[in-house]
Parts: structure tokens; sequence; C-alpha cells
């Protein structure tokens, strides 16, 4: 490789690039004592030693670039993605062979011969997704002031939610040192601003370094890496000889990739070669990292027909450092308050010496019985879907867009039978809207492929997708073949529950151009699919066939086991809701009346829900026997929530739901204690809704992680998300009676005095409350539409007019006053 070497004063510009692999702390003795005063801010999570593993680090994204800070001293570790870099490109994975065996599944499962077509169903799979990956390691060491044997006082770490920043101080040598990084989406980049308090005392060498196939060369004053992303990626759980799969070259298949880093140094001696960059006698460094993937769509080959990612990276690069990092905090701090100053939320003080400790001691000594760690964890849920879901970025995964394995656990992908989905819960309600576009474009481009699927696989109209997507959009059953299993591969009913997401969009918005150019066609064809997908039982009623609850399995009346039957809960749940929200989709856009007629008719003839014997809601068509009565999965109570099938216009249902959630028990991973917070509240019994937010605050498996990540276990960013939406629906709700606004539906003893602004309804309004001693004192409702307003306090209800702008007064007795 060439080399290229910098030396000199005044204002230089070098650009650092990928090394090998992370750079590991040279082995020093330091001693980390007297800690720095507590930091005063509520939305902040801080430490009082750097991160030991990934899991400890914090988290910054724009949407498309997401950053693991670690605050390490005497080497710092930045670890980074980009959403768009995956293995492999797009593949026809539908498998002709289903069509074929799907009658004798159909003849076995009438036949109740469920053990043997859950064996057939090998025959219907198709290849398993490709993974998503990370890009690089940012590794800066420091000169230590005095020695290795040197103190290291006044440490602390912190991840500041309202600035999106993270921060790093601590003074050693007597020189105090700090750090600020952020990602910005303005500029997209990653800027990182170094300091010391005595002039000339900063001196480091930077580098860079990756996981995946690259090579590093000079432009210039700059070192740039070319990356290579594996051509292919089995899942972790999957070892052949062969799980990693490389092209010869970059003009192969493979996404391609390129990161470019350059430092600004004022008064400092600079030193750029091959594979680091030596700054030394500085006083303040700033370093902006830029980075570019070749990929070009999700139906064009990344190797062959992708975009050169060189320039793209250089412009980008070029762009953040012709601006001072005042200008570059600025202008991103404006961007990321703009989205997360439209919620606030005070669930009470906390105890004295909450502040007082750092946040994983927090969780540790008080939990979920410190208010204001509920409100931060609420924030932190929110600040997450900010940083890792912005129009024009691709939809947050498994791990939103932070992870560090090049075979991620379920490898990172796009879990379609709850985990998507229940990333963007809390979308609506927290005020947060726009982050669900990157999970619109999805659905649209998974439609494209999910044509062919759903007529090779099932001879169908319309389009279908099961339960695992990629950056692909893969759309036929995972399992290579034959090697999955029909416990999690045969589920074709992810387009209905991802069509739920359409709707509710306009349900909190009112748009209706939204409604009639994005929402409707997709959620159509989503439906022709399920109508031409349902068949006839022996008493004439239209069924799924086969049908599996995602992940779950019982014992047949022969003694074995089986994940396929057919008229499965969850089906029929999500047809139900798919269809009448069609229906209403056609009335409001006056159109397709012969289609609403097929659908009103349908759901006449759909296999009703059923309460089983011991009087809970039934999993499957029968009473069948749980293999694993505390399963993690809640399928059978979607229409409880998200649904709202299941509501208190339906008691008898209502009651069965309880009871299923019971036998559940509050036992479950941390997506799982997630979704049954919601579940809860939809019940109106906050105190348990609380209880199961207390399970969550805690350190370990089911809660959470030294950062606050969701622990599944292994992480899953999906439980970060359900927490706020369920914090949420525990203050407000609007899924009954047409979008009623219920105030303080679930409010739990722990929270007896508090308040929010900003939460969303259906029906586009915005709401505020205040309550004290557990009773509301004041709320005020503003609305964005011309909507009516219905809204309940208990068993007290008021309706008002409104108009788009209009803001409503109410207090404790639900009397209104107009203000505007």
């Amino acid at each position: 490789m060439p080399s290229t070497t910098a030396r000199g004063r005044g204002l230089l510009a070098c650009i650092v690039i990928l090394a090998t692999g992370a750079t590991r702390a040279r082995a020093v003795d330091l001693q980390f004592v007297a800690p720095a005063p507590a930091p005063e801010q509520a939305l902040s999570l801080w430490y009082d030693r750097p991160a030991r593993e990934w899991l400890e680090a914090l988290p910054l994204g724009n949407g498309q670039f997401g950053a693991m800070v670690y605050g390490g001293f005497p080497v710092e570790r930045i670890q980074f993605n980009d959403d768009t870099l995956w293995s492999g490109g797009p593949k026809d994975g539908d498998n002709p062979e289903a069509l074929r065996v799907l009658p004798e599944m159909r003849r076995l499962i009438f036949e109740g011969k469920y053990a043997e077509a859950h064996q057939l169903a090998k025959k219907m799979m198709g290849p398993y997704t490709q993974t998503y990956l990370p890009m690089g390691d940012l590794t800066i060491s420091f000169d230590i002031p005095g020695g290795d044997g040197a103190e290291v006082r006044g440490y602390r770490r912190m991840l500041d939610l309202d600035r999106a920043t993270a921060t790093t101080i601590y003074e050693t040598g007597g020189v105090s040192f700090s750090r600020e990084v952020f990602v910005s989406r303005p500029d997209g980049a990653l800027v990182v601003r170094l300091t010391a308090s005595r002039p000339g005392a900063l001196a480091f060498t930077a580098k860079l370094g990756s996981k995946l196939r690259f090579k590093t060369r000079a432009d210039g004053d700059a070192l740039v890496l070319r990356g290579k992303a594996p051509a292919h990626a089995d899942p972790i759980y999957y070892q052949r000889e062969n799980s990693l799969i490389y092209a010869e070259d970059e003009s192969g298949e493979g996404m391609n990739f390129e990161c470019r880093l350059k430092a600004i140094v004022k008064d400092a001696d600079v030193e750029a070669g091959d594979d680091a960059l030596r700054v030394e006698n500085a006083t303040e460094v700033t370093l902006i990292l830029a980075a570019a993937t070749s990929f070009n769509g999700f139906d064009k080959s990344p190797g062959k027909q992708g975009k050169d990612p060189s320039p793209i990276a250089a412009e980008r690069l070029a762009a953040a450092a012709s601006k001072d990092f005042e200008t570059l905090s600025r202008d991103h701090v404006q961007d990321h308050q703009r989205l997360f100053h439209r919620v606030d939320i005070n669930l009470g003080p906390s105890p004295a010496e909450a502040a007082k400790l750092p946040t994983d001691r927090r969780v540790e000594v008080f939990g979920a019985d410190d208010p204001g760690l509920v409100a931060l964890h609420f924030q932190y849920g929110r600040y997450l879907l900010i940083a890792s879901s912005r129009p024009g970025t691709q939809a947050p995964n498994l791990q939103g867009i932070w992870n560090d394995e090049v075979r991620a656990p379920w490898s990172s992908n796009y879990t379609l039978n709850i985990n998507t989905e229940m990333n963007m819960w809390p979308a609506e309600v927290t005020n947060l809207a726009e982050c669900q576009e990157p999970l619109f474009d999805l659905i649209r481009e998974l439609a494209v492929n999910g044509r062919k699927t759903a007529r090779t696989h099932y001879d169908c109209g319309g389009w279908v997708a099961h339960h695992n997507t990629d950056l692909w959009r893969q759309s036929a059953p995972v399992g290579d073949y034959g090697h999955g299993d029909a416990t999690w591969a045969l589920w074709p009913m992810a387009g209905p529950w991802l069509c739920q997401h359409l709707w509710e969009h306009y349900a909190f918005g009112g748009d209706e151009n939204f409604l009639r150019d994005q929402a409707y066609p997709l959620m159509k064809g989503a439906a022709e699919f399920c109508l031409d997908f349902l068949i006839e039982d022996a008493q004439g009623r239209l069924v799924t066939s086969p049908s599996t609850s995602p992940e779950n399995v019982f014992i047949t009346p022969q003694g074995e086991q089986s994940a396929v039957s057919m008229a499965s809960t969850m089906d029929l749940e999500l047809i139900r809701d798919l269809f009448t929200h069609c229906v209403a989709a056609t009335k409001i856009l006056k159109v397709d009346d012969e289609f609403r007629g097929r659908l009103e008719s349908a759901l006449e003839r759909l296999f009703p829900l059923q309460v089983g014997p011991d009087g809970r809601l039934q999993e499957w068509f029968r009473p069948f026997r749980e293999v694993e009565p505390h399963h993690r999965h809640l399928s059978h109570l979607w229409a409880l929530y998200p649904g709202d099938e299941i509501n208190r216009a339906t008691p008898e249902l209502l009651d069965a739901a309880k009871k299923s959630l019971i036998g559940r028990s509050d036992e479950g991973t941390g997506w799982s204690t997630g979704w049954k917070i919601s579940l809860w509240a939809r019940l109106g019994d906050g105190d348990h809704a609380f209880g199961l937010i207390k399970r969550t605050l805690r350190l370990g498996p089911g809660g959470v992680y030294a950062n606050l990540f969701g622990s599944h276990p292994p992480f899953q960013m999906d439980g970060n998300f359900a927490f706020p939406a369920g914090v949420a629906e525990m203050l407000v709700q609007s899924h009954e009676n047409g979008g009623e606004i219920h105030l303080l539906p679930a409010l739990p003893k722990a929270w007896p005095t508090g308040r929010v602004k900003g939460f969303r309804t259906r029906g586009g309004f915005e709401v505020d409350l205040d309550w004290r001693d557990g009773v509301l004192t004041s709320a005020t409702i503003r609305s964005k539409l011309d909507q009516r307003a219905v809204v309940r306090l208990g068993s007290k209800t008021v309706s008002f007019a409104t108009q788009p702008g209009s803001t409503h007064r109410l207090d404790r007795d639900l009397q209104v006053t107009p203000s505007s």
C-alpha cells in the first residue's frame, strides 16, 4: 500500500481510515478515583467508569449512521454502523414446491394429522435472510500525562438525551480532558471534539478498523478505507462450512463501502500515515467521520449495479468539514430537539439519592421505584427511535441500527411476527409520526416481491410476506429449503400486521392523501391475498390453512407436537382488522364498491374467536394444550393490543383475554414484558402494568443491560420501543368507540402525581395531562383536524366540536373551556 506522511503546524486536514480489527487497549495501571459531582440533567444516562463491553457503550445515531461510544481511557473506541450495510443482494427466494404440497398440507390438517403437516411444511421454505453488518471502529489511543501509573480523577461519561450527545470528562496529570461525540443528521457525519485544559497537552494516535474485508489507500491528506461485505452470510444458528462467502473482487456480489475521517487541528503537530493519524501538542481537535455504501435499492445488486460510495462519502465529509464545531453542534441539536421536545413527561420526584448514582447502579438500587428513572427510560425509547428511524433511512431492525457482530443474533434482521412492528409502537402516540416513514418504505418494497411469492407459493393474488425479511425484501418463508421449522417459518400473515401501521398513521393524522396514495393500495393488496388464501371448513366458515400461532407449539390429540393447524386466533384477528379497515378506507375514499362487498361478505363468514373450556381465549381453533404455557409470544391477544377488536364492548372476550394473560404469567423476555405492559393497560389494570415496568427496569435477562438496552436476551431493540408505548397506553388511550380519548385509564398507585405533554391520539388530537393524588386536575386537548372530541375519565364522558388549531381545557369534572 502507498505511504503518505504529512507533518506541520497550523490548520491541517487529515483522513484516517479503517485498519484491521479493533485496536486493543494497551495494558496500563490506571486508577479511577474521586468521581466528579453527579450531573444535574434529568435526561442523561451517566457512568463513573468507561464501558468494558459493547452493551455498556452509549448509542448515537442519525437514522442511517449509528455509533456506540465507550468513553475509554487511555483508548477510546467508537464502533459504528450504516443501516444499508447488509450481506448478500437481491435474489429469487420463492420455492415452487410450496404450491405443489399445499393441497396435501390442507388435506392433512383437515384430517387432524397436524404433526405430519408440520413436517411437510419444510417443502414450502425458501432461503434464510441476509444479515445486518458492523461497518467499523474508530480507536483513539491517548498519551497519559504523568505516565501509565497516573491517577484518573473526576471521570464521567454521559449520554445527554436532550442534545443527543455523548460526553466523556476526566482529569489526569493535572490536565482536564473532554470529548463530545454526536452523529449529525443535517450533515450526515459523526463528529468528535477533543479538548484539553492545558494548551498543547492533548496527544493521541487515531486508527480505524473493520471486521469485514477492506483495503486502505492514501488520498492526498486522507486515508480511505474501501470495504467489502460478504456476498452471503448464514444465520449464527446455521453452522456450515461456508457460512460466510465473499466475492473474489469488488465487482462481485456483496456491498461495497467507504469510510473517511478528517481531523481538524489547530496549532498542533500532526503526522498522517497509512494506518494511523498521530497528533501531538494539541489543545483542541475535531474529528469528522463520513461513510457510504454501494446500496442502490432493494432490487439491484450492490456489487454489480451499486453506487460508487467514494464520491458520496467524500462529499459528505467535505461539506461537514467546511463548518466549525459550534455550527455542526447547533444544527445537530436543533434537528434532534425538533422531534424530541414534542413530548414531556414527569411521573413524580425521584428518591433523593437516585440522581447521585450512576445509571446502572440507579437501576440496581431503585429500579421502577424511582419515577424519574421510569420517565428517563420512556424518553430513552423515544431517543432511540429518533436515532434509528428518520425519513429516507431504513427501518430499524432487531437491533435498531447498532450491531458489532458479523453474524449477529437472528441476523439482526426484520422479524415481522412481532419485533419489527413493535419497534414502531411508540411512533404515533409519542409524537414521532414521521419516524414510521422508513417502515412504510419497507412495506411498499416488500409488497413488490410479495406479489410474486403470493402467486408462486399459494396461487393467490395480492401480496404476502412471512416472518423474516431483510434489506433485499425477501418475502418467502425462510429456512434454507427445509432446514428451518414451521413453528416460525410458516406464517404468511406479515402483510395484515404491517398494514395496521398504515391505517394507524391515517387514524392519528387524518391525512386522506396518504390513505389514498400510499396506505390503501398496500392494504388492498394484502387483503386480496387473504381473500384468496381463506378456504371453507366443514361448516362453511372461512379459515386459514395452513396456520400457525407465531413460534408456539401445541400438543396434538395423538400426543405429538405441532405448530401447524388451521384458523389460528391471530390469523383471524389480523384478517378481521385488515378487512375492517379496508372497508372503512373504501368509504372514506369513495372507491371499490365491489371489493368492499367481497370484504364485508368474508367478514361475516370468518371463523369466530373461541373461548376455551377453561375460560381463556383460545390460541388455536381447538383448545389444544400448550407445550410451553408461559410462552413469550402473546399472539392470540393481538386483538386486545395492538389491535382493538377486544375491548369493553366485548366483555366475554375481554375476560377471556385477561385469563389468557394471567395464564401466560409475568415471565418473559424483554420485548414480551413490554407487550404485557400495554395489554394490562388495555385491561385497565395500572398496578399490574407497573409490576411489569418493575420487571423491565432491572439488570439482567428480561430486563435491561447497563446502557439500558433491552435484554431479550440477547440484546433486542424492540423492548426499548415497547416501553414508552406501554407507559403512554397507561396514561392515554383512544382505541375504543371510534377513537374516544380515555384519560388516565390505567394510572398506577406508584405515580400519584405527574404530568405529560404532547401525547397524540387517534382523531388528530394532542393531549396534555396533570394529575395529583391519583386524580386528574386538568387536561388540554389540541385539535389538528375538525373532528368531534369525545373524552372519557372513568365513567364520565364529554363530547365537543373542535376546529383545526383549536385548544380546549378540561378540569377534573371534564368541564370544557375553549381557549382558542
